[in-house]
């Protein structure tokens, strides 16, 4: 049996097994809510993972992590832990960021919220039409659709 077969018993027999120790049998880490493409670069992915880790965080307008997040803090914390710096604000992220059509996204990529040429909010793709980020006061980091035709979207290099 290869080390791929064992890991569904060893789930089923260690319950709450650890990632990590699911990984160090040979196993594959699923974080909810995240596309997996094998294409995507590490950098993206890594940043995508973290945005998600932060499930749950509150809300807080100009906050930067690592317990609570406005929506370019989100961006710009994931991207940091996953090794690159980014500007502080969104209408900032989007001008450093390669411009990409939505047939063009990936996750790992950033989503422009905007009206007219004023980006207003971002949040980073999940795949599935899906992004995470910290939508406003009173609210929490989370996974949500999409809602509107109003987004540009960006690839951090």
């Amino acid at each position: 049996m290869t080390a791929l077969n064992r890991v569904p018993s060893l789930m089923v027999r260690a319950g709450t097994a650890s990632a990590l120790t699911i990984a160090a049998v040979g196993g594959s880490i699923v974080v909810p809510g995240v596309a997996t493409n094998a294409s995507a670069a590490p950098l993206a992915t890594k940043a995508l993972e973290i945005a998600a880790s932060k499930k749950g965080s509150p809300y807080k307008w100009g906050a930067t992590g690592p317990r609570r997040f406005d929506c370019s803090g989100l961006t710009l914390y994931s991207f940091k832990k996953a090794g690159k710096k980014l500007p502080r604000t969104a209408a900032q992220q989007y001008n450093k960021t390669q411009h990409i059509s939505a047939k063009s996204r990936k996750a790992g990529d950033l989503v422009f919220f905007h009206s007219g040429s004023n980006v207003y909010h971002v949040g980073i793709y999940a795949g599935k039409g899906k992004i995470w980020h910290a939508p406003k006061t009173g609210d929490v980091v989370k996974l949500q659709k999409i809602w509107t035709s109003s987004v540009w979207y960006g690839r951090v290099s």
